[in-house]
């Protein structure tokens, strides 16, 4: 009952406090709801806090409320399985488009296109009859290993948050509910299952909790799923700080919480601490509650309002008609040109010595090295991929582009790395099952061949969907499969050379540094990646990509392994892979839980706490390989002087940026800030604003970045409130965190 109270207490705070949020729309209903409610019996409330298929729960036939349907995403509609299972259905018309993955859209910093990507995604979850999409994934990525660095976002949390927002708005305007995870602090897939992250309540606010708070109070998210994780001692999917006191009261979310698939832990835990729907499985809010029900240990109304708080989602998400859904290819022309818009503005261009890029009009012979040049990237590891329609590599994109006039010829320059998850164990004649094996002596020399004869070399590395994927994270970031040692001959061979990195998260580039005059950060780009790339290589569009994250000299300068806080000492089995091994399946409930128990159980210290990326390295005054912001153009740009102001709102800064090149190019204008002579502890600087810009050749304008006051406040761990440091603040424009063109001070 005590608790009770303060729960009572705390909303009632809340709702007094909390401006009117998007949530509200999910109200609208509940007359109506609760009419419906009470004409359910026990058992038909229960049975929709589970799952009823891999990707389905329940709705109440006899009440015409339909199932609610779940998509796998979040870049991409996962084709159909099975309902037993993730193995494919085999179905002809579930071929969807292949988008660019998190962190390729992160390198846009285009708050327009995350709208136009979470539209083209609620657009064909519709054609598939799907009601909720697993996505967007935008936690922040804390560590460059991490193996789920390419579905995330950013190592900031403004720009993190200002894209969880667009692709939310994007996606929901079709009328397709997000599911946005994974709620929160999953920063790492060592032992996801397990680990308990510990951290402090002011990062916990001012870095992790920050895209999912705007994507659910502006963008009116509609469902959340919490992730595997503990946070400061208790699991996500049972958090009573998270999903109680934070998401329903202080951020008055409406909707529902659905587990990620095997996060639930506990009936009582999920039942009183938030959790809506067992993702999958019934063990724990099946039978058990009406069990418990019947004990007293939990009431019926508790029942009665998770099922209100499903069906706001269930009510405000038009179900498909079975006879309409899955009639047409799930992939759309339309959806095809958001994925080339949004890879065409992904490519960072990190250097260009000496102009080697646009490639010249007088290169006749292109030598392309590299399996990256060839390998599909839209599936692959574990975890969520894409059955694309069609993925243009970079080979076939460069090819198109080049035209008769221009000879293309390919060599594979290195055998990839391959680990099967599951099927065949076979590998092919340019696979190896070693990712730190040495160049092959035959293929290298092939490569030096055709590259000695080239007028340009373009060489290929980077990773692979084996080697960062969910479950797993990277044991370094080096290059793999002796791709060094090639590069290397390569530009010895012909020193006129282009690196090209195809890879979600960033690697260890000191090698390629010293030998590529050029190197392109290509991503895994999506659909239309290739012909995205070629545009950008042959300069028919200027590339405009921005890093959405620090690449460091080396792993060991990143804030967690620089204070030994990862990788954890200690690594057991994944809770996801475990669902699906036949020796865990075989078990009883009871051993199988007992298994998953023995697990180890390790901390995951946040020491660095809200120093993460380049507020780590800006600080600490280390040099980054490239850091957070940067990416280069074929044209210059020019930053006039700042005009600045602060008021009662918060801070307004204006200045012209021209652009001085021959051709159309955009431009990321980004604003930081930095406390001067602060009592409070902040990082050197922090992102607070940002704008892409697109200008004609010549062309001159007067752009205008806006800071509200709120987000200039800190969490206060003494008042357990947000507040507002009265002082000077240096503002800094520019192109990149280590490239600020202008400066100006104002006080609060």
């Amino acid at each position: 009952m005590k608790r009770c109270v303060i729960l009572a207490a705390a909303l009632l705070a809340a709702a007094c406090n909390t401006p009117k949020s998007a949530q509200d729309r999910l109200t609208v209903n509940d007359a109506r709801i609760n009419a419906i409610i009470a004409q359910m019996t026990l058992e038909e409330k229960v049975e929709m806090l589970h799952s009823k298929t891999n990707m389905s729960s329940a709705g109440v036939e006899r009440l015409g409320i339909a199932d609610i349907n779940y998509a796998d995403g979040p870049f991409g509609i996962r084709e159909e399985g099975r309902p037993d299972g993730f193995m494919s259905a085999g179905w002809t018309l579930d071929s969807a488009t292949f988008f660019p993955t998190g962190s390729a859209l992160a390198a846009t910093w285009s708050e327009e296109l995350a709208y136009k990507y979470g539209s083209g995604m609620g657009k064909e979850a519709r054609l598939r009859g799907k009601d909720v999409i697993l996505g967007p994934a935008v936690n922040i990525q804390r560590l460059p290993v991490g193996g789920r660095t390419y579905e995330y976002l950013s190592e900031d949390p403004v720009l993190s948050a200002a894209l969880a927002l667009e692709y939310t708005k994007g996606c929901q305007d079709e009328g397709t509910a997000v599911c946005i995870k994974h709620f929160a602090v999953n920063n790492q897939e060592t032992n996801r299952g397990s680990v308990n992250a510990i951290l402090s309540e002011r990062t916990l606010r001012e870095i992790y909790l920050k895209p999912f708070e705007r994507a659910i109070i502006e963008g009116g998210a509609m469902s959340v799923m919490p992730a595997y994780n503990k946070v400061n001692g208790d699991y996500c999917s049972e958090n009573e700080h998270l999903l109680n006191e934070i998401l329903r009261g202080e951020w008055g979310f409406k909707g529902m919480t659905v587990s990620d698939w095997g996060g639930t832990h506990s009936t009582m835990g999920a039942m009183l601490h938030g959790l809506n729907v067992q993702m999958t499985g019934s063990n724990y809010l099946g039978q058990p509650v009406i069990d418990s029900i019947a004990t007293g240990a939990l009431t019926e109304e508790m029942v009665d309002e998770k099922v209100r708080q499903i069906l706001r989602v269930r009510f405000a998400v038009k179900p498909v008609p079975a006879d309409v859904a899955n009639t047409v290819m799930t992939s759309q022309r339309e959806c095809q040109q958001i994925a080339l818009d949004v890879a065409r503005k992904a490519v960072v261009l990190l250097k260009n010595e000496n102009g080697v890029l646009p490639v010249s009009k007088d290169v006749k012979k292109i030598a392309v090295i590299g399996q990256n040049a060839v390998l599909k990237v839209q599936s692959g590891g574990m975890g969520a991929g894409v059955k694309a329609l069609y993925e243009v590599t970079p080979l076939e994109g460069i090819t198109r582009r080049a035209g008769a006039d221009i000879e293309v010829v390919y060599a594979p320059g290195y055998r990839n790395y391959a680990r099967r998850m599951w099927g065949p164990q076979e590998l092919g004649p340019l696979e190896t099952s070693r990712i730190d094996e040495p160049a092959d002596p035959e293929l290298l020399a092939q490569a030096v061949e055709l590259a000695s004869s080239a007028d340009l070399v373009i060489f290929f590395g980077g990773t692979n969907k084996t080697i960062e994927t969910e479950g797993s994270d990277r044991k370094d970031i080096k290059l793999p499969c002796g791709q060094e040692e090639l590069v290397q001959a390569l530009y010895e061979a012909n020193p006129s050379l282009v690196s090209v990195l195809i890879s979600g998260g960033p690697t260890d580039l000191q090698v390629l540094e010293k030998v590529s005059p050029a190197i392109v950060q290509g991503w895994w780009n999506g659909t239309e990646g290739g012909t995205a790339l070629a545009e950008v290589l042959f300069g028919d569009i200027a590339p405009s990509g921005k890093l959405p994250f620090t690449f460091p000299v080396k792993l060991e300068d990143s804030p967690a392994f620089a204070l030994g806080n990862f990788p954890d000492k200690n690594v057991g089995g994944d809770l996801f892979t475990l669902m699906f091994r036949p020796d865990v399946l075989a078990m009883s409930p009871e051993e199988r839980q007992a298994f998953i128990a023995s697990l180890p159980q390790p901390e995951s210290r946040y020491t660095e706490e809200f120093y993460v990326g380049y507020r780590w390295f800006d600080t600490k005054e280390v040099k980054p390989m490239y850091a957070f912001g940067h990416g280069l153009s074929y044209v210059d740009f020019t930053y006039g002087p700042l005009r600045a102001k602060a008021g009662s709102n918060g801070v307004k800064v204006s200045f012209n940026l021209k652009n001085e090149g021959n051709m159309p190019a955009d431009e990321v204008v980004q604003l930081y800030v930095r406390r001067v002579g602060s009592e409070v502890e902040w990082p050197v600087k922090e992102l607070k604003a940002f704008r892409r810009v697109s200008l004609r050749a010549g062309e001159s304008r007067s752009i205008t970045l806006e800071v509200a006051l709120d987000n200039l406040r800190y969490w206060d761990e003494r008042a357990s409130a947000w507040a507002l440091e009265h002082g000077r603040l240096e503002l800094l424009v520019g192109s990149a965190s280590d490239d600020i063109r202008q400066t100006a001070e104002v006080s609060i």
